[in-house]
């Protein structure tokens, strides 16, 4: 039997949306009519915004919480490529570094969605973490090649 071919003709559907008329229905009686025909004013929420808070994060808080977060993070670059450097096998090395950016990005991404200036900047930190471990490990890396070069700008840059 081919399939292509169909053995019984189908026909378009089309629907029809002609249901005929509805009858309105009166409120049901079990439910009880506002006195005067006036519903009572409902009670506002309480704002989001707290007066005496800031709704934004003074630039020295900023600079602070993203310095703290960048120092950690170039001393977890430095270790990690340290390790990396000395160890034979490279897999383990490797496989840390891969789950340090993950945590770095969950990281950030978790604390993004707290409504406040402070989680902000915390999460900006986080998610720029992995630039200052990279920072961390390049100046490790800077360090380890100017033992062998014969020509370093301050110990640190080859030239």
């Amino acid at each position: 039997m081919d399939r292509d071919v169909l053995t019984e003709d189908t026909q378009e559907f089309t629907p029809t949306w002609d249901t005929g008329e509805l009858v309105a229905v009166d409120a049901a009686p079990s439910e009880p009519s506002p006195a005067g025909g006036r519903y009572p004013q409902p009670i506002p929420a309480p704002p989001v915004v707290v007066p005496g808070n800031y709704q934004h994060l003074k630039r020295w808080h900023f600079v602070l919480v993203v310095a703290s977060v960048w120092t950690l993070a170039a001393a977890a670059g430095w270790g990690l490529y340290h390790w990396w450097y000395h160890s034979i096998d490279k897999t383990a090395p490797v496989f840390v570094v891969l789950v340090f950016l993950i945590l770095c990005t969950v990281a950030g991404l978790l604390t993004a969605m707290a409504n406040r200036s402070v989680a902000s900047a915390l999460a900006i930190a986080f998610t720029s973490a992995p630039l200052a471990a990279t920072a961390g490990a390049a100046v490790l890396h800077g360090l380890y090649f100017c033992e062998w070069a014969t020509r370093c700008f301050v110990g640190l840059i080859p030239y």
